[in-house]
């Protein structure tokens, strides 16, 4: 087992790293000011972006959760993996060779994820390599058949399992993977004899997240003699939850941030299909229905802004309405317009784009619906509309949908087109949408407890909503600020002064010791590191916020001379605070002309020259 990484290699990695697009892998990121940038919070579901990234200093911090930390503990946190899987993976990122250090043994406590999605990746490449073989004549037909080029396969990484039992079980050792990985990774199955591949006769589609790592596959079944379902999945591992990924979605994100439009599909050709025919902002599920846990993916892709659109491609079979009124029933939980598309004949994208053009794909999405009324439609539709029970049993199905339309200035107009479509008075249906309404439950929990837990005591966290609001601690929270993002541009001469200046605030007062435990590493390259390591765990929360919080000087030029200025705005008003008690002795002296009145006088004169002397220098 590989021994521990070298400390001066974990902080290479992390200097090689990125921070912005690393978390822009994962949600879309806007400016936000000089060396900040915000998004949606990938840790907790939230409204309003709370989530800032600071590309300089290598931190993020979410002022909704509290979450924060470097880019290592990004990638533990997103991915679940351990320290030194995190920085495995970034250095892999960056094509940076690690060393590890002689003597330690690292301790694994689960499965090695890097290790895992390596796995991973090798089988990728073998399925590839195997799709231009002689046996995937069926599998190139296939793909032919359905419209595919050979250049599309290349651009989705399809490939083709081969029909025995342990070609790619027997590869995948060949390079060093123990049987026990591949289980784990999902690759083999295993049986009375042993270990066996999972996939066999099948075209092979890698599954990856939004980095483009491969963390599992889909495979479509192409012989008659295969018994198995049309599409069989990876299984759930370590590193591959079908709840947490959507297809294509490597691909489609910077489509769907820009274009602020994602359109659901339902399989893996469709996502192609689209693709192929300029619909680039397409991704899918894969083998499960649309969740909440999609719906966040998603939504920290796009952003919120209620502009937006996602359209969902549904069948227009029974399955399909199902699938549409699910869809509905989560549709509160976007800020983005919701739509419903479902193509002529019953063609799914990539039967519409073979058999009518890409023209016709993309003409599918331009006469989109809103999903409240294609669901509203696909409610009533199974009902006899001609019997008074069909007509009342619609409505107390249909109802619920008029009362959740998220806009109330639509749910009057929907109202009268559902006691149009039923053959109803409006104001019995005004009134089973009144009493849908009034029983629906609560919009979804963005944050705290989840519904039917016990509520944790309150333990408020030390952060800076919590400080005082007033002008003086407004002033040592900015001096704070700027001596911890710009400490090597104040300097060390002022910052020696600075750490012992007056706080009033209890909570800034142990920030600024703590700055004054960091002062020798200053010149070290890891200033915010060294404040946070020599502060207490309590206060941590608030040096990460300090350190990623949006300085008020836009212009980066004037950054520094605005970090400076405002540090010694706080030791000028200790040296004002000083003058003020010295004036008041004077006064009580009373006599201007005796030695205590003029040793008064001269340490007036010494702090006047020492407050110009602050500017000056």
């Amino acid at each position: 087992m590989a021994g521990r990484i070298k400390a001066s290699d974990v902080e290479e990695v992390k200097r090689r790293t990125n921070i912005a697009d690393l978390v822009g892998d994962y949600v879309a990121l806007k400016n936000a000011g000089i060396d900040s940038m915000k998004g949606l919070c990938p840790f907790h579901d939230e409204r309003s972006p709370s989530f800032h990234v600071r590309p300089a200093l290598g931190y993020f911090h979410c002022f909704g959760c509290g979450e924060s930390g470097d880019s290592i503990s990004f990638v533990q946190k997103m991915d679940h993996l351990s320290f030194a899987e995190a920085v495995e993976r970034l250095a892999a990122r960056t094509n940076y060779v690690l060393t590890y250090e002689e003597g330690y043994e690292r301790r694994e406590d689960g499965p090695n994820k890097a290790r895992l999605l390596a796995a991973n990746q090798a089988a990728s490449d073998f399925y590839r390599d195997q799709l231009m073989g002689e046996e995937a004549q069926t599998a190139r037909a296939f793909l032919e058949q359905r419209g595919f080029a050979p250049a599309s396969w290349e651009q989705f990484a399809v490939g083709y399992a081969p029909r025995g039992w342990d070609a790619l079980t027997g590869h995948l050792r060949q390079l060093g993977y123990t049987p026990q990985e591949l289980v784990q990774a999902g690759l083999v199955s295993e049986g009375q004899r042993g270990v066996y591949d999972r996939f066999r006769g099948r075209v092979v589609w890698p599954i990856r997240d939004t980095s483009g790592q491969t963390l599992g596959f889909g495979a479509r079944k192409l012989y008659e003699d295969d018994n198995g379902p049309k599409y069989l999945n990876t299984p759930e591992t370590p590193v591959y939850h079908k709840s947490r990924v959507l297809y294509g979605l490597d691909l489609a994100k910077k489509a769907i941030s820009r274009g602020g439009r994602a359109v659901i599909v339902e399989g893996y050709t469709d996502v192609m299909a689209c693709h192929l025919a300029g619909v680039d902002d397409a991704i899918a599920t894969c083998g499960t229905a649309f969740g909440k846990e999609h719906i966040s993916m998603l939504r920290r892709v796009m952003g919120d802004d209620s502009a937006a659109e996602v359209i969902f491609t549904f069948d227009p079979d029974e399955a399909g309405q199902k699938a549409a009124l699910r869809a509905f029933g989560e549709e509160q939980r976007f800020t983005a317009q919701t739509y419903a598309a479902v193509a002529p004949d019953g063609y799914d994208p990539a039967d519409l784009r073979l058999h009518r053009g890409d023209d016709a794909v993309r003409e599918l999405f331009d006469k989109k619906v809103p999903l409240f009324e294609f669901a509203l439609k696909q409610a009533i539709s199974r009902y006899d509309l001609n019997s008074v029970e069909g007509r009342v049993s619609a409505l107390r199905q249909a109802a619920p949908i008029v009362a959740g339309i998220k806009d109330p200035g639509m749910r009057p107009g929907y109202a009268r087109e559902l006691a149009r479509m039923l053959g109803l008075d409006l104001a019995e249906v005004q009134h089973a949408v009144k009493n849908a309404h009034r029983q629906a439950p609560a919009e979804p929990d963005y944050g705290g407890p989840h519904q039917g837990a016990e509520p944790e005591p309150a333990r408020p966290a030390i952060s800076l909503a919590t400080l005082r609001s007033t002008p003086a601690v407004w002033l040592e929270r900015d001096a704070l600020m700027a001596m911890i993002q710009q400490g090597p541009a104040v300097g060390s001469e002022l910052l020696s002064q600075a750490v012992t200046a007056q706080v009033t605030e209890p909570q800034l007062r142990v920030v600024r010791d703590a700055l004054s435990a960091a002062l020798p590493s200053l010149d070290g390259g890891a200033w915010v590191e060294a404040v946070l390591a020599a502060a207490p765990q309590t206060h941590q929360g608030l040096v990460r916020e300090l350190a990623i919080a949006s300085m008020p000087q836009r212009d980066p030029a004037l950054l520094p001379e605005y970090a400076r200025e405002v540090v010694i705005s706080l030791l000028d008003r200790d040296l004002v605070s000083l003058k003020q008690e010295l004036l008041a002795r004077m006064q009580r002296i009373g006599d201007s002309s005796s030695e205590a009145s003029r040793r008064v006088q001269e340490q007036l004169a010494a702090l006047e020259h020492a407050r110009r002397g602050l500017r000056h220098d």
